[in-house]
């Protein structure tokens, strides 16, 4: 099931998108309710070609899993030039809802940094109910499903700043979609970043150092999960420049694809 969230005219409702091989065949069902509550499937439907696809939820809370994938802390490593340096124990960050938007929405370059930023195609895992002291064994018994994340740096700044809140939170740095697909492995996913059409990394979610249920069961030890939470699993590479004018694309084996175009802020 591929839950997604669409606006038609003025109205934004939740749907279920059936046959998404193409813009064209595609049909979205609308429905009466949400993922996280009881729902109505209705008798209205949609081509998806004729809908706008929304971001599939705004996060109540949005954590970043961080440094996951040893590839990433390794690439990371050599572009400062020392030697990579491992997590312990998984340490979430926190992102800002703010900064998410949809796909084939723009992600805008600030003025104000070098005009180049990076991207990060990342699972991402939805929180389906309250959690809290969960076990790892029954910690995927929490997961309403998976969509995809595009964790948008600006390394510059990332490397400059105290903080990462302009290197990671700008206006449009979080596309996030294009909708949620549930009842999936989350260790058996292939992950595709590809700009301009051309691989930039292709890796295995089974890759991550700490897997789903894992991170679940370790954050729940210390604060509640709410129906709604988001948490983004880290990605594998250290990929290069993106500047206005670029497409970038995640896609995810059994979910879809996240397109979004670069562009200069006006």
């Amino acid at each position: 099931m591929k839950w997604c969230r669409f606006q038609t005219g003025q109205r934004v409702s939740y749907g279920l998108v059936e046959d998404d091989k193409s813009a064209e065949s595609a049909v979205v069902i609308e429905v009466d309710g949400s993922p996280f509550a009881e729902h109505r499937i209705t008798a209205t439907r949609h081509s998806l070609g004729r809908i706008k696809l929304l971001p599939p939820i705004i996060p109540r809370v949005l954590y970043a899993a961080g440094p996951n994938y040893r590839g990433h802390l390794e690439g990371m490593a050599k572009r400062r030039g020392e030697p990579p340096r491992y997590p312990a124990r998984p340490e979430p960050k926190l992102r800002s809802v703010n900064a998410i938007i949809g796909t084939d929405d723009d992600i805008v370059v600030p003025k104000e940094c070098a005009g180049a930023v990076q991207p990060e195609g990342q699972l991402a895992v939805v929180i389906g109910k309250t959690a809290r002291n969960v076990s790892r064994e029954d910690a995927l018994d929490y997961v309403v499903g998976y969509s995809i994340g595009n964790d948008i740096s600006q390394r510059d700044w990332q490397r400059s700043d105290r903080t990462l809140f302009r290197a990671k939170n700008c206006d449009t740095f979080k596309p996030f979609g294009p909708w949620i697909a549930t009842d999936l492995d989350p260790a058996k996913f292939r992950i595709i970043v590809r700009h301009n059409g051309t691989v930039w990394e292709d890796f295995s979610s089974g890759d991550q150092i700490w897997d789903t249920p894992t991170w679940i069961h370790e954050m729940s030890k210390t604060a509640t999960l709410h129906p709604g939470d988001v948490l983004w699993m880290g990605t594998q590479g250290a990929d290069g420049d993106m500047v206005p004018g670029d497409v970038i694309e995640v896609e995810i084996s059994s979910i879809g694809v996240l397109r979004n175009r670069v562009v200069a802020q006006t």
